[in-house]
């Protein structure tokens, strides 16, 4: 079944999205199977990768999901509408003086810094210790995190019964998962070692999607946090994508023009056609996601129109792009008729790739001009 949420109706704009929540859902299934005896959490941060907090979180919670993961405490409001019960990490810590509005959705701050962690330590003492957070401890990507001998200072509190609560979680993120034979994982997997002797009571999670899918049972501890996995990124780049497609998108063509040989395409003029061209131009362009450099990059994806993919032409421009139609019968294509840049055989690492970017930067700038469709 498929059913719109609040975006533009499908008259009123000219891109559509089909999320498929199903495959979202059996992503989570097969991470799960290979989380082993480890819990599968679902990261659903940045609106779910652009696809939804809310009907993201809502299927995966009532597939089994019980643990989320957000960056800000606005997401783990979003979240907790629709997951009641699910234990919610904010990722980007703990904004100053919001310790009491953090608790009343009952999520979780991540603590990344000392004073992070006294702030909190000062609430959770007038709470009665009631108010669980995850310590982030930093093994080398150099972001947030505690340094490993501030750590350990705080293993030591925890010890004595003078840090005010109990971690529900300890956790490091991976800066090279996807890559599996960098030197770097070697030297986080065993800085993490350390940081679970410290904290040998404590739920431990470092596994982000490739790690999960790529990077030994050492690598799952007690929780795995994918997050593009979920949405049909490929968590293991340079080799098959074992996940299932999650997105659609399509464009709308306004309208059918003849280029003769030797006249000029779009901004700047930097493509010439050098034989007549016949083109569709889109009703879409950068301001809905389409990458502005995939218009230079003179190579694939474009897009689907009747089966056949046809280029790109020229940049795109905020609200339009033009491509190729010059192989496509002309009685198969008509304004009005969607095109695919993303579904069928283009795959979401695929326009990344041409774009010169990830997928993570594809999926979150969708945007919200396009008419939606859950399915």
């Amino acid at each position: 079944m498929a059913e719109a949420d609040d975006g533009p109706p499908e008259r009123e704009t000219g891109t559509r999205l089909t999320i498929d929540l199903g495959a979202i859902v059996a992503n989570w299934r097969w991470l799960a199977e290979r989380s082993g005896t480890a819990e599968c959490a679902a990261v659903v941060k940045a609106d779910a990768y652009g696809l939804g907090v809310a009907p993201v979180a809502r299927a995966l919670a009532a597939a089994g999901a019980r643990t989320f993961f957000v960056a800000h405490l606005a997401e783990a409001r979003q979240v907790r509408a629709v997951a009641a019960d699910a234990a919610i990490y904010v990722l980007n810590g703990l904004v100053p003086g919001t310790a009491a509005a953090v608790n009343a959705v009952a999520a979780r701050p991540v603590l990344g810094s000392l004073p992070e962690i006294e702030e909190w330590t000062a609430f959770a003492e007038d709470h009665g210790g009631e108010a669980p957070a995850a310590i982030h401890i930093d093994t080398g990507m150099n972001r947030l995190g505690l340094a490993i001998d501030e750590a350990a200072i705080v293993a030591e509190r925890l010890a004595a019964g003078n840090l005010g609560f109990t971690p529900a979680l300890v956790m490091s993120h991976l800066a090279c998962a996807d890559t599996p034979d960098h030197p770097l994982n070697a030297r986080q997997r065993a800085a993490f070692a350390e940081v679970r002797r410290l904290f040998p009571d404590i739920p431990a999670s470092l596994a982000n999607s490739a790690a999960l899918v790529t990077g030994g049972a050492d690598m799952l501890c007690d929780l795995c946090r994918p997050g593009i996995a979920l949405y049909g990124g490929n968590p293991t780049p340079g080799r098959t994508n074992p996940m299932a497609a999650v997105v659609r998108f399509e464009a709308r063509i306004v309208q059918l023009r003849d280029a003769p040989a030797g006249t000029t395409v779009g901004y700047g003029a930097t493509a010439t056609a050098k034989v007549p061209l016949r083109l569709a131009v889109l009703s879409l362009g950068y301001a809905d996601g389409l990458v502005r450099a995939i218009g230079s990059s003179g190579g694939e994806p474009g897009a689907d129109i009747a089966d056949r993919r046809c280029p790109l032409v020229g940049r795109i421009s905020m609200d339009l792009a033009a491509v190729d139609v010059t192989l496509v019968p002309a009685d198969v294509v008509r304004r009005g008729d969607w095109a695919t840049l993303i579904g069928n055989a283009i795959g979401i690492d695929e326009v990344a790739a041409a774009a010169g970017t990830i997928s993570y930067e594809i999926l979150t700038g969708l945007g919200r001009r396009a008419h939606r469709i859950y399915v």
